[in-house]
């Protein structure tokens, strides 16, 4: 057979990938420490047609590069660039299983970057081969971070002029700020725009029962990972005893975990991350889960780039109960190494209409933004030796 035809044409015959940093524009404070920039692993592949994909993948933490290299990449030279599940299952078999949480952020990567190729081999958007067009503008939530009442007003006062119409407060620094905060920004914005807070596990069960009565006034669309990430029970309990929504999000790695938070009734909405959960498919998976119980869903940001970002709008575009805006730290970044840029019209994105993700790479930022060392987000550098504490009160 022709090597570059039928099943044939599909398959990955080389793979690269870069790490890189991109600063942001402003220091981002939140519960677990201070960032001033992201890093990112961004795959290539090309298959035996000749197709080329792009993933992206964060990479917060030492492991995930590694892991990338010497175990995804390797096992993905095995594979057709349409075997998204195949490859997820065959990392996990390589030994995998019992730490899941360190293959899926490197798995991610690989496996959008199969989606990326797969989509551009068929001359279709990703959307389309997903169930569709859905919804055809995606709107988007913007990040407030900062301690400070008046700073985190002002920035609200910013991303409404910029055309955003829904806001997530970062809290759970200070049981005295939590609800000074989210109140600095209800008065800013008005009644009627949405605000979510996230408080990044940082409350123990009695700390939050109290805080969230204090929350309650300001009809906040949920808060966020109030407690511990692996205490199901304790968010359940916290459903029954108020009526503030909850939202998991670092409690939803994994299917199973998303299998567990329905079973226990956890919570009210779950958000999604293609990165945590191990890729696109694994989040679709996880996406119907969630709405087979009647749970919607959004998508978490952890100031993806222009590949991720183009994901995300083709997932929130086919996946109907993701009903919440998504989560974007995007107005934070300095630059980015896609051509295209994300224009928000209406507190919206545009959802990319070109084959796969729709973006192509901007090789001279990838290589002027490429590094070797992790910028992680759980710590200060202006505090030497401070750590997060989880839960912190």
């Amino acid at each position: 057979m022709n090597p570059t035809t039928g099943d044939d044409a599909l398959r990955i015959v080389s793979a690269r990938h870069w790490m890189v940093r991109m600063p942001f524009r402003q220091t981002i404070e939140w519960a677990s420490g201070k960032r001033t920039g992201t890093t990112r692993v961004i795959v290539e592949l090309k298959t035996a047609a000749g197709h080329v994909g792009y993933g992206e993948s964060i990479c917060l933490l030492d492991f995930i590069e590694p892991v990338l290299r010497r175990v995804v990449i390797p096992l993905a030279l095995h594979h057709r660039v349409d075997e998204a599940e195949a490859l997820s299952r065959h990392v996990l078999g390589a030994g995998y299983y019992h730490h899941k949480r360190a293959a899926v952020m490197a798995t991610a990567a690989v496996e959008m970057a199969m989606w990326d190729a797969f989509g551009k081999s068929c001359g279709q958007p990703l959307h389309r081969l997903w169930g569709g067009l859905f919804r055809e503008r995606i709107e988007m939530a913007a990040y407030l971070f900062q301690s400070d009442p008046v700073v985190v007003a002002e920035r609200a006062a910013h991303f409404a002029d910029a055309g955003y119409r829904s806001f997530k407060v970062k809290i759970g620094m200070d049981v005295d700020t939590d609800a000074p905060l989210v109140a600095a920004v209800r008065k800013t914005v008005g009644e009627r725009m949405p605000i979510r807070a996230d408080v990044n596990s940082a409350w123990t069960p009695g700390t939050a029962r109290r805080q969230l009565a204090k929350l309650a006034p300001y009809d906040l669309s949920y808060v966020e990972q109030p407690l511990e990430l692996d205490d199901f029970m304790g968010h359940s309990e916290l459903r029954k005893c108020q009526s503030v929504p909850i939202a998991l999000d670092e409690s939803a790695y994994t299917l199973a975990d998303v299998g567990n938070i329905v079973r226990m009734g956890a919570a009210d909405v779950i958000l999604l991350d293609p990165h945590e959960q191990g890729g696109l498919w694994q989040t679709i998976k996880a996406a119907a889960i969630a709405e087979a119980a009647g749970i919607p869903v959004t998508l978490h940001s952890g100031a993806e780039l222009g590949f991720s970002q183009a994901a995300y709008l083709h997932l929130a575009a086919s996946i109907p109960n993701l009903t919440h805006s998504v989560d974007t730290e995007h107005a934070y970044l300095a630059a980015d190494v896609v051509r295209e840029s994300f224009e928000l019209r209406d507190g919206c994105f545009d959802v990319p209409r070109a084959p796969g993700l729709g973006v192509t790479p901007n090789m001279d930022a990838l290589e002027q933004f490429c590094t070797s060392e992790i910028s992680g987000a759980y710590l200060d550098d202006e505090r030497p030796g401070w750590f997060p504490v989880k839960p912190a009160y």
